[in-house]
């Protein structure tokens, strides 16, 4: 009986079938494009889409890459064990969305970059733009391995609101299960999950991640006109919306069926993460071929993540690494290139996997380890593209200071996991199994590994530093760079700086808000500007802008 605990069924050869014939579908998709295009595919039209794509694909290439295994597998487990609180990142995904489209796109559009790094050099210095690249690719090649093995916990432990008597009855179980209680006002920085760790610490990542995470900033800079490339973030946001709401609500209706026997609890599962493969399992395996099918699709929006990742990791080693020692490869020799580094990447990231393996909830260590390698580089963007004063030398100090911060309390943090009065888990119970484990045993703690040891003592910083939420990782690394680059600036002469182009900088018309109401137009990219940082003025990236909101015959020119 559902929900009753024990043991479930496992793939039926249907389910295999199914399994193996979607992925082999998409691959086939794949190879089928590469093949019939590969005489007229140039570097630009392999890494942008040959900057002519629209806003709405752009926007669901966009929330598909945010659709991966983790969002599928992880979100639903946090509802489950940490109630609906998940679901203010809607918030955060709607400041994230205005942040990025005003501010950053306008200013890597003008520029028409493919890497987002080769603005650090241009505001810099080349070495902080090697430097912020490699940073980069160690944390997608982590996050990526993450995003490979998340889905491997669906096919290792081989929906529901009809089952449990409709939506009303799972809303009226989750709140008295006390998963309703989102709004948690507590403005203790320590606690895990409350409205002001979401709504400023998880925005603040959340535009690390949009505004200059290669895989995103490559898909909107493709885009036509620069309103197109907000637009799609717009659009997106609402993809955002739906797939977080789908998710958490997926979360409660596990709680409403497990709510009297908790797989974890009763030893049926060993993590978290296998929660909603066991509940596919569980009410579905009766019907052949359907939990194949979830499976699948669990992998199908890993594809979409990892080649994504794999695309940005190309783009960045070969703009900001071979570009610029190799001046005169041809493009079929750039194309093969390309390819080449697709194959190595993609066997570095399902490497990583391994270590993903060891990092406990798939959910929380994806958005720790954007917190803290993304929180400096945002804090660097945004001390060159906001303080005119800033410098070299204060970029890559306060950086460096950042991230030494960053690294230091989510390490510890992951040494020593905060407890439970500062992770607020809810309470769960196994009294309706039907066969349970010895009533001494207890749950591994979500936010670890199976094989995670607690040590016995913990030093004094374990329950105040490294109990810091991981959400404020991304904010502490962001303020830090920002402070002590500004400070380093100053002490080693900023000021005294020769002029920088005004492009490097965040401009007011950038807005949309001075867009709308603007009849003046807009300077674009200017021959010398042009000519000083290689971008080529009749690029259709910056040639062909309108102003969205406006008829495209009457689109005012920036």
């Amino acid at each position: 009986m559902v929900g009753t605990g024990g043991p479930v069924a496992t793939f039926s050869v249907w389910d295999y079938v199914v399994f193996a014939g979607t992925i082999l579908g998409a691959a086939g998709i794949g190879l089928f494009q590469a093949i019939r295009g590969r005489k007229e595919t140039s570097s630009d039209e392999f890494l942008l889409g040959g900057r002519q794509m629209t806003a709405v694909p752009v926007a669901m290439s966009l929330t598909a890459s945010f659709m991966s295994g983790i969002t599928v597998i992880g979100t639903p487990a946090e509802a489950y064990r940490f109630g609906a609180a998940f679901w203010l990142f809607g918030f955060a995904y709607a400041i994230m969305s205005a942040v990025t489209a005003e501010i950053f796109v306008p200013l890597f559009y003008r520029l028409g970059i493919t890497s987002a790094y080769e603005y650090l050099e241009m505001r810099f210095s080349r070495p902080i733009r090697i430097i912020g690249t490699s940073m980069y690719i160690v944390q997608t090649a982590l996050y990526t391995g993450l995003v490979i093995y998340a889905p491997a916990l669906a096919l290792n432990q081989t929906r529901g609101a009809v089952l449990q008597g409709g939506l009303a009855k799972i809303w009226e179980d989750a709140s008295q299960g006390g998963r309703l209680e989102a709004f948690d006002f507590d403005p203790d920085p320590l606690k895990r999950h409350t409205f002001w760790t979401i709504t400023i610490g998880g925005s603040i990542m959340w535009v690390s991640i949009y505004s200059i995470n290669q895989s995103q900033v490559q898909r909107y800079i493709s885009c036509k006109t620069l309103g197109h490339a907000k637009m799609s973030l717009y659009v997106n946001m609402v993809g955002l919306w739906v797939t977080v709401s789908l998710a958490v609500f997926s979360g409660l209706t596990m709680y409403s069926i497990y709510k009297h026997c908790d797989p974890l609890t009763n030893g049926d599962i060993s993590t978290p993460d296998q929660l909603l493969p066991y509940l596919v399992m569980d009410i579905l395996a009766i019907y052949p071929g359907i939990p194949g099918l979830f499976v699948a699709a669990a992998y199908s929006g890993t594809l979409s993540t990892v080649s994504s990742s794999i695309n940005a990791l190309v783009a960045v080693t070969v703009e900001d690494f071979i570009h610029p020692v190799c001046k005169n490869l041809t493009d079929k020799q750039v194309t093969w290139m390309n390819m080449g580094l697709s194959v190595f990447f993609g066997a570095l990231c399902i490497g990583m996997a391994g270590v993903a393996s060891v990092m406990g909830s798939v959910l929380q260590a994806a958005l720790s380890i954007f917190g803290m390698i993304s929180g400096p580089l945002l804090g660097l963007y945004l001390l060159g593209m906001l303080f005119r004063t800033s410098n070299s030398i204060g970029g890559l100090l306060g950086m460096i200071i950042g991230l030494v911060l960053t690294l230091w309390v989510g390490i510890g943090g992951q040494i020593y996991p905060p407890t439970d009065e500062k992770t607020n888990p809810l309470p769960l119970s196994i009294a309706g199994c039907n066969s349970t484990l010895s009533q001494n045993y207890t749950t591994i703690a979500p936010w670890t590994s199976p094989v995670t040891v607690r040590p016995d003592v913990r030093p004094p910083l374990a329950d105040s530093w490294y109990s810091l939420s991981y959400l404020h990782f991304c904010l502490l690394g962001t303020l830090t760079t920002m402070v002590s680059g500004l400070l380093v600036s100053m002490i080693t002469g900023g000021c005294k700086q020769e002029k920088l182009n005004s492009d490097l900088f965040v401009r007011k018309r950038d807005l949309i808000c001075f867009n709308c109401f603007s009849k003046s137009k807009a300077s674009d990219v200017t021959e010398k500007a042009a000519t000083e940082f290689n971008v080529g003025a009749d690029n259709s990236a910056f040639t062909d802008l309108d102003v969205m909101g406006k008829d495209v015959e009457n689109a005012t020119k920036l």
